[in-house]
C-alpha cells in the first residue's frame, strides 16, 4: 500500500508550485500542517532533502537540529512520517489517538534511531492524530 513520491527520478529540489500541483487538493491540508506547526510548536525550520532520486523528495521540519516530522508529497495526498523513541511511543499509546494512527503506531518497524511511524494525508480528518503525534514527540 505503498504510495510513491511524486517527485521520483528528480535530481533536483521541487519548487513549491510543483509541490501544490503534485498534491492537488491536499495542498491547503500540507500548508496547514506546515502552518500549525510553526506557529502553534515553533517547528519553523525547513529542509529539503533527497537520499537518492528513486526515492523521490521530503520536507524535513525541524526544531533546532532536532527533525520533528518529514513529509513527502505524493500525488493528491502526502506521507508524514515520525521516528519516535521509546518514552515517546509509550506516551503516544496513552494518549487517545485516533485508530487509524494506533494501528500505525502498532505495525510501524522498529529501527536503533526509533520507532518509525508513516501516515498518509488525504483528507482534513487525518491531520486531529498527526497534530497530537507531533506534540508528543516534541514532549519526549
Amino acid at each position: 500500500m505503498d504510495i510513491p513520491n511524486a517527485f521520483i527520478g528528480r535530481a533536483d529540489q521541487p519548487t513549491d508550485r510543483e509541490v501544490a500541483a503534485a498534491l492537488g487538493a491536499t495542498a491547503t491540508l500540507w500548508e496547514q500542517l506546515v502552518g500549525w506547526l510553526a506557529t502553534e510548536k515553533g517547528v519553523a525550520e525547513r529542509e529539503w532533502k533527497s537520499i537518492s532520486p528513486k526515492y523521490g523528495w521530503a520536507l524535513r521540519l525541524k526544531l533546532k537540529k532536532r527533525t520533528i516530522v518529514y513529509m513527502g508529497p505524493c500525488a493528491g495526498c502526502f506521507r508524514v512520517s515520525f521516528v519516535l523513541g521509546e518514552r515517546a511511543v509509550a506516551a503516544a499509546r496513552q494518549s487517545g489517538l485516533p485508530a487509524a494512527v494506533t494501528k500505525a503506531l502498532d505495525e510501524a518497524p522498529k529501527y536503533a534511531e526509533g520507532t518509525g511511524v508513516r501516515l498518509v494525508v488525504k483528507k482534513q480528518k487525518d491531520l486531529a492524530g498527526i497534530r497530537k503525534l507531533a506534540g508528543i514527540k516534541l514532549d519526549h
